[in-house]
């Protein structure tokens, strides 16, 4: 969640020394963002990069934890600082999965629930049969 933050172009715009600094949208990611001086904080190469692809990969696969493997689900969460809980809404072609992740205590015991029947596996198995899921998720 660290890099996401520094990466995160809002973390850029939010006063206008850092606006001054940035130099470009505050609300594109940009490619670079340079280290070395007298250009240190300056964003560089917005809109027409493949990093909007790239956070977008970094946000929902490594940190929220959202995998697609074949016609599976696999749900590896990685809880920010003050995070107990969050829900994703998944589509799968025509059929939508309500996701609910909740943290557990050090000393809790995960389960994975879709439609409120526990599943022996670690993934969801994904059907595109046009009816609304509902997944629930307790890990630490």
């Amino acid at each position: 969640w660290e890099l996401f933050a520094l990466l995160n172009p809002m973390q850029h715009g939010a006063t206008a020394e850092q606006i001054a600094t940035y130099k470009v949208e505050p609300y594109v990611i940009a490619a670079d963002v340079y280290a070395v001086a007298p250009h240190i904080g300056r964003g560089g190469w917005t809109w027409y990069t493949g990093s909007a692809g790239w956070m977008y990969r970094l946000l929902t696969e490594t940190l929220l934890g959202v995998h697609l493997e074949g016609n599976r689900l696999r749900i590896i969460p990685r809880f920010p600082a003050g995070w107990n809980s969050y829900k994703i809404h998944y589509r799968h072609r025509q059929t939508v999965y309500h996701i609910t992740i909740n943290r557990l205590p050090a000393d809790g015991t995960g389960e994975l629930s879709l439609d409120g029947q526990t599943v022996a596996e670690e993934t969801i198995p994904l059907t595109d049969d046009h009816v609304e899921h509902f997944v629930e998720l307790r890990a630490r």
